[in-house]
């Protein structure tokens, strides 16, 4: 890598405009965010032609072992993806290059646990994502292939989000898009061509998250990086593995606190009947539309603010900041006008049936509201990580689920019925966006105060 692209990098982190900031490095991660939604969407599809049920379900049942996986990926990811900007914009390269070494060997230890421990459990655990005696056996099947490539599929993620932390945000990019198109490729070829089956289905994905890491690998071995690992960094200090999990494991908890609140939203919606539940699935699948924009812009901004907390620029910091609420509450108004206007229309994509149709609508239409608020809670809570701060971040996602969220949930359901309960994340996300962004200014502020 000449020191031409390396200044360029290191100059959108320090220097950039702040707008522009945001946008250079926000933007390819939506773009790779979508492209993701493709990649979960092809094996569903290909299972889907061979017009068996029972397969197409199995990867349904399937699905939480990958988003486990991606879990305990996240917990080395954010953890050391935050100490490398953090050190970066402190001017420490050793001990970055150490934190990416280190980061390359917890990913493929922590992938050696899940395979083995998966597999030494694992009729215990089909049973537990809940395939019975028609699924069991498919399920099964595509589980043990998930297990075996756990390290390609950790490692594809972890190393995408360490290539964002030094600003190598189009490299990462390269191996998202190169992994989904081999996928694409590859299913047809496995389930269809070799009959393979639900086998097949599960090799692709594995495959295209190996190459998705390999290309990840190649940007590093090559010296197209900032920084490279080295075998003389692969023994890690205490301070590093501290550091790394103390970010890291706050950040898995709050996916796994995520997942329960959606848990406990699908049990309340099924008291309303099969049709409703199928609706608030479809309005959800095409809101998290909007929220990838929002989560590629709060990712994208997480480097941006490790770097200048790391070299002590404060006012960057918060210009950084205001630029990317702004820029994400516009585009996600943007996105809340199309929702609106076309809500009937989205949702006919999927089903036909009219209280699908009318019952969808009038969710999305409701859920579409946490758009403009939403973008500005996440960017604070990537901000806590990115600043190494991750007890904050953890609070908020703590405040807005468990404390906020659940409870005006159970409330608004009992008061109001099905209309209120939908209304419960959109209130959320108002009082979280007050809150957070305030906490986060004030934070900075103490610190500006310490350090002048």
């Amino acid at each position: 890598m000449t020191e031409n692209k390396e200044d360029k990098r290191i100059y959108v982190l320090s220097q950039e405009k702040p707008a522009k900031a945001v946008i250079k490095m926000g933007v390819p991660l939506i773009a790779g965010m979508m492209i993701m939604v493709l990649y979960n969407f092809v094996d569903t599809f290909f299972i889907g032609l061979m017009r068996d049920d029972y397969q197409l379900a199995a990867v349904n049942l399937a699905y939480p072992v990958m988003m486990i996986s991606v879990a305990v990926s996240n917990m080395v990811g954010a953890g050391a993806s935050s100490l490398i900007a953090r050190s970066l914009g402190a001017g420490d390269r050793e001990k970055a290059c150490h934190t990416v070494t280190v980061g390359f060997a917890l990913t493929v230890l922590n992938s050696c646990i899940v395979a083995g421990a998966g597999v030494a459990f694992l009729p215990q655990i089909v049973r537990l994502l809940g395939a019975k005696s028609n699924t069991f056996g498919f399920t099964k099947q595509y589980v043990l292939i998930i297990l075996l490539g756990s390290v390609f599929t950790m490692g594809s993620y972890t190393f995408g989000q360490l290539l964002r932390s030094e600003g190598s945000v189009k490299h990462s990019i390269a191996g998202m898009i190169a992994g989904t198109v081999t996928n694409i490729v590859l299913d047809p070829v496995f389930i269809f061509l070799l009959g393979m089956e639900i086998r097949g289905a599960a090799l692709a994905t594995i495959l295209g998250n190996a190459v998705s890491m390999g290309i990840s690998l190649c940007f590093y071995v090559s010296g197209r990086t900032i920084l490279r690992p080295s075998v003389r960094y692969i023994r890690p200090t205490w301070e590093i593995l501290l550091e790394i999990f103390w970010v890291g494991i706050p950040a898995t908890l709050e996916t796994l606190l995520t997942s329960a609140a959606y848990i406990i939203n699908n049990n309340l919606a099924v008291a309303y009947g099969e049709m409703t539940v199928t609706a608030m699935g479809v309005a959800q699948k095409i809101l998290s539309l909007g929220n990838y924009v929002y989560q590629g812009f709060a990712a994208g901004t997480q480097p941006l603010m490790g770097y200048n907390y790391g070299a002590k620029n404060y006012s960057r910091m918060m210009s950084v900041l205001r630029a990317g609420i702004l820029t994400v509450s516009a585009v996600e108004l943007c996105i809340m006008a199309v929702f609106g206007i076309f809500a009937p229309l989205l949702i006919g994509i999927f089903s036909d049936t009219p209280e699908v149709i009318s019952t969808g609508s009038r969710v999305l239409r409701t859920l579409m509201c946490i758009l403009p608020f939403v973008g500005a809670v996440s960017m604070s809570r990537m901000s806590f990580q990115a600043m190494g701060k991750p007890v904050y971040a953890f609070a908020i996602t703590l405040v807005r689920q468990l404390i906020l969220y659940v409870p005006l949930l159970l409330i608004l359901d009992c008061v109001f019925g099905f209309g209120g309960m939908i209304w419960a994340q959109p209130i959320t996300e108002v009082i979280m966006m007050a809150a957070s962004v305030g906490l986060l200014y004030f934070i900075i502020r103490c610190e500006q105060k310490k350090s002048s």
